[in-house]
């Protein structure tokens, strides 16, 4: 009797498991000549250090693709929505890492109006048929917590998402250049941990080092 009980909880906790692998949102694999576009406000344009240095330029030798830096300091995400179209015809790109929000939160915008300006752009990207990311961006406080905003979106569009790693690099002195920003050592990790979830995803393949 023993036997049988163990036997089913062991075969319940693997298919738990299974179902937990499963659930990972899968992207098709971007072909060796693709772009990504980086796309946001100053997190993605690199405020506090070099331009040799921001995510996007650290991730273009991660992931050996032309990574685009779309970011734009200060901007919000109504700004942001307006902007987007005519770097999708430009770039012409098979993925889009959305990092935005950031000021409208400063700015205390309604988070009603970011989500749904953060949705446009996640809806956009997919009637041109491109692959999206999403970076959540913490709130204002102590704690940094993510703005619950970003959660909702991942799961409502089943985007790859990176929930916690803004605020993490930001609640840590040595990866930050200011209040807001991370330093070229933060943007290495974002762009570390940006390359994991491509890997994870399915995206890419391989990691290599930068320098």
């Amino acid at each position: 009797m023993l036997k049988h009980i163990f036997k089913r909880l062991i075969i319940g906790f693997l298919l738990v498991f299974l179902f937990a692998c499963s659930d990972k949102v899968q992207l098709q694999p971007l072909t060796d000549n693709s772009t990504v576009l980086a796309f946001g406000d100053s997190l993605t344009y690199g405020t506090g250090t070099s331009r040799d240095k921001t995510y996007p330029a650290v991730l273009e030798r991660h992931i050996q693709r032309k990574v685009i830096n779309a970011g734009k300091p200060g901007e919000i995400s109504a700004e942001g929505v307006l902007r987007l179209p005519m770097l999708i015809k430009q770039y012409q790109p098979e993925l889009i890492i959305i990092c935005h929000g950031g000021n409208d939160i400063l700015r205390k915008i309604k988070p009603d109006k970011t989500r749904a300006n953060i949705q446009q752009m996640i809806t956009l990207a997919k009637q041109n048929n491109i692959q999206v990311i999403l970076i959540g961006v913490p709130k204002l406080g102590i704690l940094l917590n993510t703005a619950p905003i970003y959660d909702a979106l991942a799961a409502e569009n089943q985007l790859p998402y990176l929930s916690d790693i803004i605020g993490h690099i930001l609640s840590k002195a040595a990866l930050k250049s200011d209040r807001v920003h991370p330093n070229a050592d933060g943007y290495q990790l974002l762009a570390r941990e940006v390359t994991r979830l491509l890997i994870e995803s399915g995206a890419i393949e391989i990691i290599n080092s930068p320098t």
